[in-house]
């Protein structure tokens, strides 16, 4: 089959796209013709390689892909070959005696795993993915749109509910506001009656992120983010915040936070390295968080929406697999405004 893989951690130029085996549907599993994947940031962290992080060789990459089943593996039910499907790239051990799994707290079992990331993922013609991963397709529900959603919208989802716990009339403070999560979590967000602060940066991405129902959209390359959230709220502050860009925002984002505010963090694009004053953290009794993914059920709320039109993916382009090294640079450049998506 055709696939975008890389056979050591670099550059984008690492990236190449040419033939590798076909997959195969092992027990509980079934066969993807792939017709959309979706890149995120993700991809190009693992292509840099991440500490701790051993890939067998070659790696396909792709956390997000919609396509149709062309082959069921043994004990799979309810399914059949074309059915139109997207996949939750989030794979847990579902052992009975795994306490998380158990407690439907996926994405703290220990043997969780992410498709793209610790095996195999989308971008490729063919892939193998567990049943329990799949949602159904709509007739005629794209599978652009449908590739694009997965990851982004799940971890917007409970980053915002579940962990943040965001209520009807509060305000919420999303950083990176151009990429897929926050681009998901601002219109999750105002689909709760928040009231949604965005920060990005140049004039372009203030207009599109404007255009997704933002209340506020400020551009971090022309004022302090947190002096104007401040003033915004008449000294008060924001209830949530939800941030993934790291270093060059945490101290903004936690000066923008109002007494008894929740901060959820589910990356660290920019660094890893945050200062919290002790002090500040009890005597304002701020809770600082941390999400990655979602569970099955999430994964599911946040798709119900996505997939009866309620919430609407954001796509930049769609490229063929075969620029796909390209579209590493294109997004490691940050000219991406929502998803790149990549069809085999």
């Amino acid at each position: 089959m055709k696939a975008a893989y890389f056979e050591r951690h670099g550059g984008p130029d690492v990236v190449q796209v040419g033939e590798l085996p076909d997959p195969t549907a092992g027990p509980g599993e079934v066969l993807i013709r792939v017709r959309a994947a979706g890149l995120n940031h993700l991809d190009l962290w693992v292509r840099r390689g991440l500490p701790g992080l051993r890939l067998q060789m070659p790696h396909i990459g792709g956390s997000d892909m919609a396509g149709e089943i062309v082959a069921l593996g043994d004990e799979v039910t309810g399914w059949a070959a074309g059915d139109r499907v997207a996949v939750n790239p989030g794979c847990w051990c579902a052992r009975d005696d795994c306490e998380w799994c158990v407690r439907g707290e996926h994405p703290l079992c220990p043997a969780y795993r992410v498709l793209g990331e610790h095996l195999p993922g989308g971008f490729a013609e063919w892939v193998a993915v567990p049943e329990r991963s799949l949602v159904r397709l709509p007739d005629g529900f794209p599978f652009a749109t449908a590739a694009v959603a997965p990851l982004v919208y799940q971890t917007a989802w409970r980053g915002l509910l579940s962990r943040g716990r965001l209520a009807a009339g509060e305000t919420v403070l999303i950083t990176g506001a151009s990429g897929g999560v926050s681009t998901a979590a601002i219109q999750i967000a105002k689909h709760h009656g928040a009231r949604v602060f965005a920060v990005t940066s140049g004039p372009g991405n203030v207009r599109r992120v404007e255009a997704l129902g933002a209340d506020l959209v400020i551009d971090r390359l022309e004022e302090d983010f947190s002096r104007r959230v401040w003033a915004e709220t008449g000294k008060r502050g924001v209830d949530l915040v939800l941030d993934s860009v790291g270093e060059v925002t945490w101290e903004g984002c936690v000066r923008a936070l109002a007494r008894g505010g929740r901060m959820v963090v589910y990356g660290a694009t920019t660094g890893p390295r945050g200062v919290l004053h002790i002090a500040r953290l009890f005597w304002t009794q701020t809770s600082v968080l941390g999400t990655t993914m979602a569970t099955q059920s999430e994964f599911d709320a946040a798709m119900a929406l996505v997939l009866d039109g309620t919430l609407e993916p954001i796509i930049d382009d769609v490229w063929p697999l075969d620029r796909a090294r390209e579209a590493h640079e294109h997004l490691e450049a940050g000219g991406v405004f929502g998803k790149l998506v990549l069809t085999p």
